[in-house]
């Protein structure tokens, strides 16, 4: 996946800053080590000298093989004191204590980049592109029943029927969670709720550790646009849509039409369904006007492969203005 070099340094001063912690903390810990325990200060210099005192005796001649094996018995009994009084004082290591064991969080091996710095580029890109979402604000706990009507209806239940079995199904959908977890349509009107449970799935999918990336179709395509065409730098949005375990794209068929955005979104819908990588759309449209908006390709791609969750009643947001007024 190719990263922007903002991207690129945002990460690096990530890794600076975790190493940066352990060798401050592992200084800190060996400084209050010595001052407890001034015999270990002493065993580290005379350890350090070992190196003058090679050279020393390779000077002197004589029995050089006998001197530099009384040396070397002389740094394994230190040692051997120095793990002592490590143990006595209840340390294991004065070593730093690096959050990636494997690259000491330089981000490279031998030349190759890392499993945590590969991990820290995708998260930063997807922090990014969900940047304009806050997606704290929105959570099964803050979801309210009490917008939707009681009132009984004769060719189905009422309205608050079908909200607490949408809200149960997205409710078990995130407890649930994985890279085998089905696509689902959110359909119905604005104010619904739709946007809110999406979230409501992204927080506790984060909270397990999945890559989520939220966008609204909207920025989304205008952003997509503007890469495609030069007019914006920076990490591939395309391949974050592609790459993250679960996409949310929100208001489907909001976004400014054209050639290339209804192509982009069908290459983003098509290659995750290829990917077996779950999605979520929610709109406010009907299949037919679907078909209309895209083509029938596209709406039988949605139909064929996305479980729909529906979402009826009237406006949340305009009945809380109504309260307030």
């Amino acid at each position: 996946m190719a990263y922007s070099q903002e991207i690129y340094d945002a990460a690096e001063k990530i890794l600076r800053k975790r190493r940066k912690t352990a060798e401050d903390d592992a200084e800190n810990r060996k400084n209050e080590f010595y001052k407890s325990c001034p015999r270990a200060s002493e065993i580290e210099h005379k350890l350090a000298s070992t190196a003058v005192s090679t050279a020393k005796a390779v000077l002197k001649g004589g029995d050089m093989a006998g001197q530099l094996q009384k040396l070397k018995e002389e740094n394994l009994g230190l040692q051997h004191e120095y793990s002592r009084l490590l143990a006595e004082h209840g340390l294991g290591t004065l070593e730093p204590h690096y959050k990636c064991e494997i690259c000491h969080d330089t981000g490279y091996v031998d030349g190759k980049m890392c499993s945590c710095m590969k991990e820290l580029l995708r998260s930063e890109s997807y922090r990014r592109l969900n940047a304009l979402t806050s997606l704290s604000l929105s959570t099964f706990e803050s979801f309210s029943l009490k917008y939707y009507s009681e009132e009984p209806r004769k060719d189905r239940p009422c309205d608050r029927d079908i909200m607490r079995n949408t809200f149960r199904y997205c409710a078990s959908y995130a407890q649930k969670f994985g890279l085998d977890s089905p696509n689902l349509i959110m359909t119905g009107g604005t104010g619904l709720g739709k946007t809110h449970l999406s979230l409501a799935i992204a927080n506790e999918a984060i909270k397990k550790g999945f890559g989520v990336v939220y966008a609204s179709m909207g920025s989304l395509t205008a952003k997509l646009e503007n890469e495609h065409f030069g007019r914006e730098s920076g990490s591939s949005a395309m391949d974050s849509t592609r790459e993250c375990d679960l996409l949310i794209l929100d208001d489907l068929g909001t976004e400014f039409r054209t050639s290339f955005s209804s192509s982009a979104i069908y290459s983003i819908v098509n290659t995750r369904l290829m990917l077996k990588k779950p999605t979520i759309i929610s709109t406010n449209l009907s299949i037919k006007e679907m078909i209309a908006y895209y083509s029938e390709r596209f709406a039988s791609r949605i139909i064929g492969s996305y479980r729909r969750i529906v979402f009826v009643g009237r406006d949340i947001r305009q009945q809380k203005r109504m309260q307030d007024e």
